[in-house]
């Protein structure tokens, strides 16, 4: 077949800004097309080869990518017919959270597909019982489980570790990789980092200097998968190729020290920017997320309830979610191409910036005693912080926007007595070992407010 485009001249990048700078008639080019951004990248009008240092390889099989539907489990009977339920019409895996380990995880999978069901839990506590009961079923019935014990992010998010048996967390973290090698054991709560107000960059290096935590402190004799849980928020093309600099560093870090370690990517909308008047918005904004997740290469994608600020888990709020994404595997094409993002001169150039920037910063954590004397030290929670703040700032003064709260606002929307859940952050006075890092979405003063004059 003949080239499509032989028959035309190629266009420099120096002829294409010298057009741009004819039609921008005396503005000026640089003040007027190229913007800044928190991360300190310039985006500038177009990209072509020349912004490109050399060719990323990142797979990314986007056709590949998992429906996770994520399942509180307090009654157990309940939760098996959700789950069942969830599979009949659509979900392809499950997470479950699990907050007491007196659950019967027996009978909570006895019915359920496991051979072809990739099951994802959530815990509350560290159980060498409770994992050896699931290590003991994905042997027999031949499942793939994800266990997703998080001490470090348990540290992070309450202030605590978990209460052990044992001398310590890594103790028991390493009695469990020892004995239970088929099952996948160990996560990252990279969400929290975002869900925070952590910006890209940060979001990139805290959640490898973690995990990099447990190549230092886990010792693995197979391949052992750690699951990565990632929060995308709606920058669109950055979330896209934060993603793919997330895995591309992490396969080089594991590389670099000899790691046996490959990453899993779960992946699921910010609360950041989600809210509580005008709550149709966020089915928008969860779409245009879960969007950048699957093109981004995120191997299971776990929706946001439009719905979730505010209402208990609910059929109805699940089912939209779940909707949001057949419809982008099944109408959409989406799960029509792997490496959806390869030649896009944009996307490579910000996965290239976004990867060195979050390198050095990576390396500036190691540097100076590691992610966990930096979270000790509460030098993370104080860096999220004055990034939050910053975001912060820009939406009270109405430059970051979210449509329906602090623009084009509906003045009779009411929603004091539909409220199911408390949708702000909750005080909880305890006794920590560190200050916990605090999620906190950006619309919560204004609709503190707007509540009250209901």
């Amino acid at each position: 077949m003949e080239p499509l485009f032989n028959d035309f001249a190629p266009v420099s990048a120096k002829e294409w800004k010298q057009k741009i700078q004819f039609e921008l008639k005396g503005a000026d080019y640089n003040e007027t097309l190229i913007w800044n951004t928190p991360e300190n990248i310039k985006v500038k009008p177009f990209y072509d080869k020349e912004d490109i240092k050399e060719v990323i390889s990142v797979a990314t099989k986007a056709s590949e990518f998992k429906i996770c539907q994520p399942i509180f489990v307090h009654d157990i009977d309940k939760s098996i017919e959700r789950a069942l339920d969830s599979l009949s019409r659509g979900a392809e895996s499950i997470r479950f959270t699990v907050e007491n380990e007196t659950i019967d995880v027996v009978k909570l999978l006895a019915k359920l597909p496991l051979e072809n069901t990739p099951i994802f839990f959530h815990f509350s506590f560290i159980s060498i019982d409770f994992v050896k009961k699931l290590a003991t079923i994905a042997k027999e019935r031949k499942a793939t489980i994800y266990c997703n014990i998080d001490p470090i992010g348990q540290l992070a998010k309450e202030g605590n570790w978990f209460t052990t048996s044992e001398k310590n967390n890594f103790d028991t973290l390493n009695n469990l990789t020892k004995n239970y090698s088929s099952l996948s054991l160990i996560s990252v709560n990279g969400a929290l980092y975002q869900n925070a107000g952590a910006n890209i960059v940060q979001q990139i290096a805290y959640t490898l200097a973690h995990a990099n935590e447990y190549f230092n402190h886990i010792e693995i004799t197979t391949t052992q998968t750690m699951v990565l849980e990632i929060a995308v928020g709606t920058n669109y093309f950055f979330e896209i190729a934060k993603l793919r600099a997330i895995r591309l560093l992490f396969n080089l870090i594991a590389s670099e020290y000899n790691q046996n370690w490959t990453c899993h990517l779960v992946v699921t909308p910010t609360k950041r920017n989600k809210t509580l008047y005008d709550y149709n918005v966020n089915m928008l904004r969860s779409t245009t997320e879960c969007m950048s997740a699957i093109l981004g290469g995120g191997d299971t994608i776990v929706n946001l309830p439009y719905d979730a600020l505010y209402h208990k888990d609910n059929e109805f709020g699940d089912r939209i979610a779940r909707n949001q994404l057949l419809i982008l595997k099944n109408e959409s094409y989406f799960d029509k191409v792997n490496n959806p993002s390869d030649g896009s001169y944009y996307i490579e150039s910000l996965t290239q910036q976004l990867a060195d920037k979050a390198l050095t910063l990576f390396k500036d954590i190691e540097a100076n005693g590691g992610f966990l004397k930096q979270l000790n030290d509460g030098i993370i929670k104080r860096k999220i912080q004055e990034s939050a703040d910053k975001e912060q700032d820009l939406f009270d003064a109405g430059k970051e926007i979210l449509l329906g709260t602090n623009k084009h606002t509906n003045k009779s929307d009411r929603m004091k007595h539909d409220l199911e859940l408390f949708p702000f952050v909750k005080i909880k006075p305890r006794k920590t070992l560190i200050t916990p890092i605090i999620e906190r979405r950006l619309a919560e003063k204004i609709e503190q407010e707007r509540l009250e004059n209901e």
